[in-house]
């Protein structure tokens, strides 16, 4: 399942609330330490590693006193909106990066663009992706917390009995197509390849790179049409098609929790996942390739990642520059390996990336997490940041999903959802 972060159904509604929002501000004394609040929903290992490195930053920094605060991922842009309209916004809070065109109306946000713009800040250190997922119109809204993508894990157990060479760097569709139906054994209930299909963000999440690889985009240039109903598009769903109607290799998790469950009693032979379900792997010997690509086309073999942020808000000068202090430290680069390394979360800067001995230690804790890291360059583009994009996906997740059921042809559904996403698109 894909994890907490994608969850973005709230945009929609959340984004009629952000224009009665007014600023922060709170009480700040002249004297004594800065006092900062943190929000996170970090939990267990990430809560405890998140905890400590609070804990050595208020050691390090005695005129600042930093605390925390659990919210709910899910909630926390429902709480962040209530706070400020209550002058009691967080000074920092760890927030969605699918929420970036909301955020960017919040009038209590600390615009970050010339702050990350100075050099001790090596903005350009950040993956490409964390770095477009923070920006809305030039402006960044917030400084990378996590980063994931998706690759192709898959069981290798069942490919060596179909007599199938793994995956490779040069996969193509059709490649992973005929392994896909050579894995498929129906008096079994074997598949070649489990996919999403309740029509969320999830279903949509796995076929944008698809798209992308086949040379197409979600919108057009200046995000106002969508463009997802080219020929690259038609070629993208096509394959799904092929693969769910033609084939019958392909298992449609309409519950959208099957996952890993059937990838471990070997019904499954190839997931499309992210770094978050290695762990739960732990009855097959597994490996991780990077995503086929099309033949011929220049698309290459990119990936999705799903970026999220941390926010700073304004609760005037000194809590704010206390605030900016604290997001420059925990995401330097000392402190990205820390995380990393003992939560195995793939590390937000690519110079951590490249650390031969950092990825060596992740794929000690759990195999496959080092080609995760690798894979983090291979993404390239990010999902289009306007607030109609929830009323986007739910088309496209309505028409990818029609398609694989059989209910409907690829041009035709994706021709539907682009007039749907055209008329959100149109609303002021």
């Amino acid at each position: 399942m894909i994890r907490h972060r994608l969850c973005i159904a709230l945009m929609a509604v959340l984004a009629l609330v952000l224009a009665a929002c007014g600023g922060g501000g709170g009480d700040e004394s002249s004297s004594g330490p800065a006092e900062i609040v943190v929000w996170h929903g970090y939990q267990d290992t990430e809560g405890e590693v998140f905890k400590s490195l609070i804990d050595q930053y208020n050691k390090e920094h005695p005129d600042v006193k930093v605390s925390d605060l659990y919210s709910s991922n899910d909630l926390v842009l429902q709480k962040v909106l209530t706070a400020v309209r209550g002058n009691s916004a967080p000074d920092v809070a760890y927030m969605f990066g699918s929420w970036a065109p909301n955020i960017a109306k919040i009038s209590s946000l600390v615009d970050m663009t010339e702050e990350v713009a100075k050099p001790d800040w090596q903005w350009d250190d950040f993956y490409e992706a964390e770095r477009k997922a923070a920006t809305v119109d030039d402006k960044v809204i917030g400084v990378p917390a996590l980063v994931d993508n998706l690759a192709i894990v898959y069981n290798k157990q069942l490919f060596a009995e179909a007599g199938i060479e793994p995956p490779t760097p040069n996969w193509t569709w059709d490649d992973f197509r005929a392994a896909a139906a050579k894995l498929t054994d129906p008096a079994k209930g074997q598949y070649g390849w489990l996919i999403p299909a309740d029509g969320s963000e999830d279903t949509v999440w796995h076929w944008i790179p698809m798209l992308w690889e086949a040379g197409g985009d979600i919108l057009n240039s200046d995000n106002t049409k969508a463009a997802f109903n080219s020929e690259a598009g038609v070629k993208a769903l096509t394959t799904l098609q092929q693969m769910a109607v033609d084939d019958k290799s392909l298992y449609l998790d309409t519950t959208n929790e099957n996952g890993p469950k059937l990838m471990n009693s070997g019904k499954i032979g190839m997931l499309v996942t992210g770094p978050w379900d290695l762990s739960q792997l732990s009855d097959i010997e597994y490996g991780v390739q990077v995503m086929p690509t099309y033949a011929g086309s220049t698309g290459g073999h990119q990936t999705i990642a799903g970026p999220d942020n941390w926010v700073v808000f304004d609760n005037g000068d000194k809590r704010k520059q206390a605030a900016i202090d604290f997001v420059k430290w925990l995401s330097a680069p000392e402190q990205v390996k820390t995380f990393s390394l003992r939560t195995g979360d793939l590390p937000i800067r690519a110079s951590v990336g490249d650390d031969k001995a950092v990825l060596d230690e992740l794929n000690k804790n759990v195999p496959g997490t080092a080609e995760f890291v690798e894979n983090l360059k291979n993404v390239h583009n990010v999902r289009p940041q306007v607030e109609q994009y929830p009323a986007v996906s739910e088309a496209l997740g309505q028409a990818i999903v029609a398609v694989m059921l059989g209910k409907d042809q690829p041009k035709a559904a994706l021709d539907s959802a682009a007039a749907a996403a055209d008329a959100k698109l149109a609303e002021k």
